[in-house]
Parts: structure tokens; sequence; C-alpha cells
């Protein structure tokens, strides 16, 4: 009896530490229980890891939670397209608090990358929601009503991405709020995803006038694809800044911040993302990093980046296989209107890492 009380209070530790030093809330994306947020409401105290301010947050904004975790649902699935062919491929973990497992816990690259983009991914749904109109506490944006341009004027619902940031920084901010170098990492990357959706707003525009011309043109102002997004926050993972962290003192203590690793290049923006820890090795299986490595992971055999064998082999070499697979073939557009298929069956090479 006191050993499995024991183990129980063993246990409630791991978790209570999992928490204090993880983004746990970011299961909503992925815990199968928060799934049905959109049609079910939650008791907010339910959902692990949420600081009192989040907590206060969902409870007085319940109709926009579904939004908060459809953003950083967005957000992983970016991720994981954006790292598909890579050592790491931002793999979830079913039935963890700490969903990507110890990866994160240090201050790599990968943990910049993915804070900005699960925090962009929570922007942009929110932005999107309002957006749809059907929301109480927001919608479209009103500012946008001046002068219009030369042969459009304003029209539609512009996206309120003021709104969409706000939620953000409110909700995935809230925890950040410790005078440590991590807590400075974090902010730093969280609003640079932010900012991403900002700097590519653009005009979306629908043409007015006779048999579909473009004699008038409504415009209004518009989220990109996140496509758009994830793939600007990738270049700026490849070129992300390495910081050190500084301690000094101030009236409420020592507090740590980050200053730029090298004086020689040129400082990091509020748009670049930044780190102080150096990445894990992703070629072999480590428990204790998170790394699942990269064995039996398919790779491209005629390719010369990080998806070929052999740097996604990490030089050990890989397995060649035969598949055969059913697929439509021979194709045929029948006027007016559907198309016929035959199956066909085709011979492929699958190439696996050793």
């Amino acid at each position: 009896m006191e050993m499995r009380l024991f183990g129980y209070y063993l246990v409630l530790l791991n978790v209570k530490q999992v928490i204090a030093s993880y983004p746990v809330w970011w299961s909503l994306a992925v815990r199968h229980q928060y799934s049905t947020l959109a049609t079910h409401p939650i008791l907010c105290g339910s959902i692990p890891g949420l600081v009192p301010k989040q907590l206060r947050f969902c409870r007085n904004y319940m109709e926009i939670m579904p939004s908060v975790a459809q953003g950083v649902k967005i957000g992983i699935q970016e991720c994981q397209h954006q790292f598909r062919g890579r050592r790491w491929n931002c793999t979830t973990i079913e039935d963890n608090l700490a969903i990507f497992g110890p990866v994160l816990d240090k201050a790599t690259r990968e943990s910049a990358f993915v804070h900005a983009v699960a925090s962009a991914g929570v922007a942009f749904s929110i932005t999107r929601f309002c957006a749809e109109g059907t929301a109480n506490i927001c919608g479209c944006d009103g500012r946008h009503k001046g002068q219009p341009g030369e042969g459009w004027k304003w029209g539609g619902c512009s996206e309120d991405v003021e709104f969409g940031g706000m939620v953000s920084r409110e909700f995935a901010d809230a925890r950040e709020n410790r005078p440590d170098a991590r807590s400075a990492m974090n902010r730093h990357n969280n609003e640079a995803g932010r900012m991403a959706i900002l700097d590519h707003m653009h005009l979306k525009c629908k043409c007015h006038g006779l048999s579909g011309s473009c004699e008038v043109k409504t415009c209004w102002w518009s989220q990109p694809d996140f496509r758009v997004i994830g793939d600007y926050l990738k270049d700026k993972y490849d070129s992300a800044s390495e910081m050190t962290v500084e301690r000094h003192r101030e009236s409420r203590g020592w507090v740590e911040t980050l200053s730029p690793k090298y004086a020689l290049f040129k400082a990091p923006t509020e748009r670049d993302l930044v780190y102080y820890d150096p990445s894990p090795n992703f070629c072999s299986h480590n428990p204790e990093t998170g790394s699942f490595g990269t064995r039996h992971r398919q790779c491209n055999l005629t390719s010369h980046g990080i998806d070929g064998c052999e740097l996604l082999c990490c030089g050990r070499g890989h397995d060649t296989r035969t598949e055969r697979r059913r697929e439509k073939c021979h194709c045929i557009f029948h006027w007016c209107c559907h198309v016929s298929c035959q199956e066909c069956t085709r011979v492929y090479d699958v190439h696996t890492c050793k």
C-alpha cells in the first residue's frame, strides 16, 4: 500500500514538473477528449497545464476556445509538413501531456519553430473565425474604410488580424512571465510567429460587372494561406540566431536576458527566431532527448538534400523493397461531364533507412 502511494506521488510529481516546464495546453490539439470542443462544452479546469491567466481567459471567452484548439492543431500540422523529410519530423506522442516529448525541453531551433508556428496558428484561426461573422465578441476589421485604390473599393470582410494576434498574445504568452532566459526566448518566438501573419496580409478582391468583367472590384484585407506562413517560418528556422544567456540584477531580483552570441553577425530582429541550446542528434533513438531516430524512415534515393538516403540515414545505408500499388490510370474525360478510369498495378521501389 505504501509503495503504491509512493508511486502515485511520483506520478503526480512528474506531471507537475511537466506542467511547470512545458506548454501542455498544446494537447488541446491532439488529445481525444478535446477533439469535440466545437460541439460540446468543456470545463476549463479539465484542460491540463493552464496557468491562472489562461484559466480565466478560457472561462471568460469560451466561445473562441475551439478556435484556439484548432489554431494549435494547424500549427502542429504545418510543422509536420515543413519537417516531413528531415531527421526531426515534428512527431507528436499520443497519451502524453508533453505532446512532443523531451524534444522541446531544451531551448533549441526546434523549440523556437514550434512556439512560433503554434502561436501563429492560434492568431490565424481566431482571425478566420471572427471573419466568418458568427462570433459575438469579434467580427470584421472596420478600420479599412479609407480611400480606396484605383479601380477598386473597400468591401467584403477585412480580417481583423490585430484581434487574432491579441488573443494569441494573451493566451499563448500567459505562462511566459518568468524572469528567465527560456521565457524571454518563448515570448520572442511567439511574437515572431504572429508578426509573420501581419507581414503577409494582402488585398483580396472580387470582380463585379457584366459577364464577370472587372469593371468594378471590391477588396478586403485577408490573411494568406497558412502554408505561406509555414514556408516563411521554416526559412526563419534555417537562419535562426544563436543567443547567449546573460544574468543581471534588477529591483525584482535576478533576471536573464538574451544577447547575440556572435557580434560579427547581424543582430536578430523581432521577426527572426532565436535559440541558445544546440539541437540533439536526431540520427539515433534517444528517449532522454526525445529523438526517435531515423531507422525505418523512408528516404529519397535521388535527392542530395536532407531527405536523401545519405543524409537522412546518417550514413548507415538504406534498404530497398518493391511495392505493388493499384492506382487509377488511362483516365478519359467524357462530355459532359464525368471521368472514367481504368485501374492499373504499378511497382515502386521504396527505400528505408537502416
